[in-house]
């Protein structure tokens, strides 16, 4: 089967600064551990998060669990590529279809994680995990169709999404509090707000780029007719 492995685009704020700590931490990966096994570890880091956002219900120091998972999930999940390519060991196909079968698992679980927590609502968790499966599924279109991998849009990739996770836990686990509002006739929390906000903003992003890059599409599709 002939493959061309699509071109990584990575225009993310913390791009060089990560790039120099993953090959670092390449560079130094025992030889026994493989790039599945990070693949999983990943996932295992997802479930940390379930575990410590429903634990919440008990008390916000549980919040500490899910900054752990979230770590977890990025040491796992950023790792097995560049391993791969460390080691010059990459499988374009199956490393492909594993990976991101498996992030697509881990979002979930995280959506379903902040979903039984008692920090959102899981109608609006939901809201905003389906705004990131969208850009998700754009980005996978893209990645057949134009031989490009977007990782992240308006300088913001899975690494800065993360950060911002743990950012709003460590804020929340000091301040104690995440009052409700009335919000047309609902009683929505603050953390139910910010969700609503995020998700909309991977929408309205999500519209932009189907539109921008069906003009790339477009144009390529005019350039093979050509030929």
């Amino acid at each position: 089967m002939e493959h061309k492995a699509a071109k990584r685009i990575n225009e993310s704020i913390l791009r060089s600064l990560e790039k120099k700590v993953l090959l670092y931490l390449a560079s130094r990966m025992h030889n026994s551990i493989k790039p599945d096994h990070l693949t999983y570890l990943g996932f295992f880091g997802a479930l940390v998060i379930l575990l410590g956002y429903y634990l919440c219900h008990f008390g916000y120091g549980f919040l500490w669990l899910a900054n752990l998972g979230f770590f977890i999930n990025w040491f796992g999940d950023s790792l097995d590529g560049t391993v791969a390519r460390y080691r010059q060991i990459e499988r374009p196909l199956y490393g492909f279809y594993i990976d991101h079968n498996v992030d697509a698992m881990t979002t979930f679980i995280i959506g379903v994680a902040l979903g039984v927590s008692p920090l959102i609502r899981f109608d609006i968790a939901m809201y905003l995990i389906i705004g990131y499966f969208l850009l998700s599924v754009h980005t996978y279109i893209n990645s057949y169709l134009a031989g490009f991998f977007k990782i992240s849009y308006n300088s913001i990739g899975p690494t800065e999404v993360r950060m911002i996770a743990v950012i709003a836990n460590t804020i929340l686990f000091f301040v104690h509090k995440n009052p409700k509002v009335a919000l047309f006739n609902m009683h929505i929390t603050y953390f139910d707000l910010a969700a609503i906000f995020v998700g909309t903003i991977l929408y309205i992003g999500f519209i932009i780029a189907y539109f921008q890059d069906k003009k790339i599409i477009e144009k390529k599709e005019k350039e093979n007719t050509i030929k």
